[in-house]
């Protein structure tokens, strides 16, 4: 008899975001509410990353490019203007909307690894000039962020709110994601992702479902910029827009599962606390962490090509009962 695991498909995710929401009330350590801050964090720039680059297939490696937009634009608004965060949080969104149009305009004609480069290529610029435009941006020096704990500046005394503010952010996509998994555009993403070509013949307008992929994540992606810069209280070019931070959302929504709505967050739950664990125990001998770290991505990609949600979903749903 088949195994009826799969059929409330709901129950996972219910119970998983809730254990997620009560664990940092019985988590009082800060050190270990940075490793949540953090692991819900990526986990919300994972998914966000995952509609353009896992449901739609278009794989992107310059998504530093809308982080750092979004950082930089509200902590350029707050700092110099005295604007709030939660108000330039939308600006950045809306300026990295822009580039993304821009990007897609002139990318989405490629495809393969002239995509992929295309999309570093675009990321690496704004890093460069982010570095140079030294009126603006204050150059390599970067912009400290004064500390005025208040919810209309976005910063608090404890961690706690931090915690819980990435929390909401990672939830919010985790539900958009739920929502465009059933909606037509969800299925055109797939369709193109699969075969783009056959996709068109179908009638799917598969260029303006990329460009919609693409904004959407922008923006989502540009949000998290600004939540990251409000914990950290500062920001510099090569913090924000250097390409390892694409490369992370990337590997973690691989690992946890491309093309599905919890895969990335699982991903980030593993991957950001094994790194943040590897880096404060394997300090005695330089770049043994990341070498761990490494080998336990190849080991999931190796035995989990799907990821890990994928690989765990389908035997569930291929098991037997005895």
């Amino acid at each position: 008899m088949l195994s009826t695991t799969g059929n409330r498909p709901w129950r996972l995710p219910v119970v998983t975001l809730a254990a997620l929401g009560i664990l940092p009330f019985l988590v009082t350590n800060a050190y270990y509410r940075d490793w949540m801050f953090m692991a819900y964090l990526w986990g919300g720039l994972s998914a966000a990353w995952n509609i353009i680059g896992g449901y739609a297939g278009q794989l992107s490696i310059g998504h530093a490019m809308f982080f750092g937009l979004g950082a930089y634009a509200s902590t350029l608004l707050y700092v110099d203007f005295g604007l709030s965060p939660w108000v330039g949080m939308l600006v950045g969104g809306l300026i990295a909307v822009l580039a993304a149009f821009v990007l897609g305009a002139t990318t989405f004609r490629l495809r393969g690894s002239f995509f992929v480069l295309s999309t570093i290529a675009f990321s690496e610029v704004l890093r460069l000039m982010a570095i140079a435009w030294r009126s603006l941006t204050r150059g390599s020096l970067g912009i400290i962020i004064d500390f005025k704990p208040s919810l209309a500046h976005m910063t608090w005394r404890g961690k706690l709110p931090y915690v819980y503010l990435a929390f909401a952010y990672m939830a919010l996509i985790y539900i958009l994601c739920i929502v465009i998994e059933r909606t037509k555009f969800g299925y055109s993403l797939v369709a193109l992702r699969e075969n783009e070509d056959a996709a068109q013949a179908l009638g799917v307008n598969t260029a303006r479902n990329k460009v919609i992929a693409l904004v959407l994540s922008a923006f989502l992606t540009a949000v998290g910029g600004t939540l990251y810069a409000q914990y950290r209280l500062f920001i510099e070019p090569d913090m924000v827009f250097r390409v390892m931070v694409s490369v992370q959302m990337t590997l973690i929504a691989i690992i946890g599962g491309l093309g599905t709505a919890l895969g990335p967050i699982i991903g980030a739950l593993l991957l950001v606390p094994l790194s943040g664990f590897l880096r404060g125990e394997l300090v005695m001998v330089s770049g043994l962490h990341g070498l761990v770290y490494s080998l336990a991505l190849i080991v999931v990609i190796r035995f989990a090509p799907r990821g890990i949600f994928g690989y765990f979903s389908r035997r569930t749903h291929s098991g037997y009962s005895e």
